[in-house]
């Protein structure tokens, strides 16, 4: 009997990388094997399963697909079997086929994933390409906020998906200053500019409307801008109450343009704080810091880490996503081996970038290597 296998979920990142792969493959024939198993399934039902069709596929007229495919299919039972009776926690996904792009060649490829999250498909498919879609949807951003900014004279709107802040539009007011007149044509002027203020906050609210309402995956929306400004455009009544219940918080700014976008983001972090981006930041701020200060806690470069990693001095890994995919994969690999956290740091915000420039390969240490850095 074969040994049982023992293998753990993917991270994200190791994850995009196969979806990438598998993505790219295009069979010659319909060959390409994809099993996946949903989170509890019995094992032995999917087995059976496969080795019906394999039944099945010895009617393949042609002699050569006919081959592929069967042995696809018991590649993919034998990785089935070595996972003993039990389906791994979030469930398994098996592609399995001949990827040669020569006809006549062989070159017969397996992948077993353990997705990071729980896989709820289940699905047997022999096809031309690999079916991939519901790793896919793991990848998608599960949580994205709408920002937006105003002032008199102009508001932006925008969204954070993750780490990124995309800017979904922005516009002028024409709501004219104050004008120094006096007696009634003050009160006169004072009517015209409240009543483009007022068009300016209908146009903005429809906006918003347009961008916001229905969006999958909004878990709420920011607001910022000077304190009377945002106040106004909420007392209004003109936003529609679906989202006006996703409003998480307000702040007070001093810009309404993409400046004042990221100035709320900044400014928004209580309200963020399990968002990826302020997460990146606050691991990328504490390296610097130490990185100054404690210098002889930190280590940047190939070298440098691997050295603390082969003493099992660290306590963070941070990688870059930028970084050579073999590099990181051996890093990632002696920090898992030695109990080390490990953090990708994409190049979305402004210190991922600088981390990138410095190598993007940095440590946090458990304990000092050079005590004279110090």
């Amino acid at each position: 009997m074969a040994e049982k296998i023992d293998i753990k979920p993917l991270t994200r990142e190791e994850l995009a990388e196969i979806v990438e792969e598998l993505s790219a493959i295009r069979g010659r024939h319909t060959e390409l094997v994809s099993v996946l198993v949903p989170s509890g399934a019995n094992l032995n039902v999917v087995i059976d399963q496969l080795e019906a069709e394999k039944s099945t596929a010895r009617n393949i007229k042609s002699a050569t697909t006919r081959k592929n495919v069967i042995e696809a299919l018991e590649r993919a039972t034998r990785q089935l079997r070595l996972l003993g009776q039990q389906t791994p926690k979030n469930g398994v996904a098996i592609y399995s086929g001949n990827i040669s792009p020569v006809e006549g060649q062989t070159d017969m490829r397996i992948w077993m994933i353990v997705p990071p999250e729980e896989l709820k498909t289940r699905l047997y498919r022999c096809d031309q390409i690999f079916i991939i879609e519901p790793l896919k949807e793991m990848l998608e951003v599960k949580e994205v906020y709408g920002l937006f900014v105003i002032d008199r004279k102009e508001a932006t709107i925008g969204l954070l998906e993750g780490k990124k802040i995309k800017i979904l539009q922005h516009l002028e007011s024409g709501v004219p200053g104050k004008i120094r007149v006096g007696g009634q044509s003050a009160h006169r002027y004072e009517r015209i500019i409240e009543g483009k203020a007022k068009d300016f906050y209908r146009e903005c609210a429809e906006l918003l409307k347009k961008h916001f309402f229905g969006m999958k995956n909004l878990k709420g929306i920011i607001i910022g801008g000077p304190v009377p400004t945002k106040e106004d455009f909420l007392k209004e009544g003109l936003l529609v109450t679906a989202l006006k219940e996703k409003i998480i918080g307000m702040k007070d700014l001093g810009y309404a343009d993409e400046h004042g976008i990221e100035m709320l983001v900044e400014a928004s972090q209580d309200l963020l704080e399990q968002q990826e981006i302020v997460k990146e930041k606050k691991s990328m701020e504490k390296f610097f810091n130490m990185l100054g200060k404690e210098k002889a806690k930190t280590a940047y470069g190939y070298e440098n880490v691997k050295k603390a990693l082969d003493v099992a001095a660290v306590e963070t890994l941070l990688l870059s996503k930028k970084i050579d995919k073999k590099i990181a994969k051996e890093l990632q690999k002696k920090a898992e081996e030695t109990g080390a956290n490990v953090e990708f740091i994409s190049v979305d915000t402004q210190e991922g970038q600088q981390f990138f420039n410095l190598s993007g390969i940095g440590a946090i240490l458990r304990y000092a290597l050079n005590k004279e850095a110090e």
